[in-house]
């Protein structure tokens, strides 16, 4: 079951370029700057803090590392912009069971290494009006 947005991926030309203009136009802060060899990206995770509910969801900036990567392709085709909405879950291995029972096409059909330590898996963008989607369950603090 979904629990909240935890994050929206925007693919970027420019990691340290995109930083700046987020951290200038909403004053958030950068929780984390990640290289992830295994998805092609570098990664910057910024953090939207709700004081009120105690919960934090990101804006997460990814830089490919190169052009034939996920991402490198998504800029090639469509430009920056909007990549994927990533929703927080209790258990991914049991969701991806759950969403694979119901029919959902999975990319991944168990879970792999997320940002910040979580374990997540996206859902093939057909199975869900077009918008590619992560399940991320956050990692420890």
């Amino acid at each position: 079951m979904l629990q909240r947005i935890d994050h929206v991926g925007i693919a970027v030309a420019s990691l340290d370029a995109a930083i700046e203009r987020y951290r200038e136009t909403f004053a958030l802060e950068v929780v984390a700057v990640e290289v992830n060899a295994e998805q092609g990206v570098r990664e910057a995770m910024l953090e939207l803090r709700d004081g009120a509910a105690g919960a934090s969801s990101y804006i997460q900036l990814l830089q490919p590392l190169a052009d034939d990567t996920p991402v490198g392709r998504f800029l090639a085709r469509r430009g920056e912009g909007l990549h994927h909405v990533g929703y927080a879950v209790a258990d991914v291995a049991s969701e991806l069971e759950s969403l694979a029972a119901q029919g959902i096409e999975l990319i991944d059909q168990r879970p792999r290494h997320g940002s910040m330590g979580a374990a997540i898996a996206f859902l093939h963008p057909r199975g869900l009006h077009g918008v590619l989607t992560e399940l991320v369950q956050p990692g420890r603090a």
